[in-house]
């Protein structure tokens, strides 16, 4: 079944600079992978993203995604082994689309499966720095052929300066905690979700919020969420 379509980010370009300069201020990798995942879907105005992300030789994981079905669509490719999202963490300079998965003959496994899912478009770019790679970011759309060599661009921008974000703080150990902290992430923005009848965006944006008021980690405010089952304030 494809998934509940919550009401699409408005394309705003013109919002790039905030989004790089709010990448820099994360406070650490599980922070700037959250971040990253959407503001991604922000700033192409998709309907939702995610980070896979290279954890060992043979070992890769969803870090920061804007839904499950982006982890959905992301453990397809490792199961089927075929995907952009794996060909981008193979291939640090490439950038790969999908303009419309009910067609595409690239990986067409992956791609008859994730149309299940409601996916017709993805644009995979990787997360990488010259001396090593970290993953790939990727964006999805309902429609086909959603996304323009603008959106290219743009997720290139955003990319290079999530990697020069990861480099400064991330080892292989961190990747590991980041895998872990979106996990409990996501469980606390779906409670957010469905108690307060908001979508993923603004759930993630009030976990942000009270991150920074009360000056603790992203996961650490998930888990009082989890474990309080409500807001910390409720």
């Amino acid at each position: 079944m494809p998934p509940e379509r919550s009401e699409r980010p408005e394309h705003d370009p013109l919002n790039l600079a905030h989004t790089v300069l709010a990448l820099h201020e994360a406070a650490d990798s599980e922070e700037t992978l959250e971040r990253v995942a959407h503001y991604s879907r922000s700033a192409i105005g998709c309907d939702d993203a995610g980070v896979m992300l290279l954890l060992g030789r043979h070992q890769v994981d969803t870090a920061g995604a804007t839904s499950d079905t982006v982890a959905r669509a992301h453990e397809l490719q490792i199961k089927l082994d075929e995907g952009p999202c794996l060909a981008a963490l193979e291939h640090s300079e490439t950038i790969y689309r999908v303009e419309d998965t009910l067609s595409d003959t690239q990986w067409p496994r992956w791609s008859a499966a994730v149309a299940e899912l409601g996916y017709r478009s993805v644009l995979s770019v990787p997360l990488a720095t010259k001396s090593r790679r970290y993953g790939s970011l990727n964006v999805y759309a309902f429609e086909p052929r959603a996304f323009d060599h603008d959106d290219m661009a743009v997720m290139t921008i955003l990319a290079r300066h999530a990697s020069t974000s990861l480099a400064a703080n991330l080892d292989i150990e961190g990747l590991r905690r980041a895998v872990d902290a979106r996990k409990l992430i996501g469980i606390a923005m779906g409670m957010i979700m469905e108690r307060y009848g908001v979508d993923a965006d603004r759930a993630f944006d009030v976990l942000r919020r009270l991150s920074q008021s009360e000056n603790i980690k992203l996961r650490d405010v998930a888990r009082q969420v989890v474990e309080q089952r409500g807001l910390p304030s409720d």
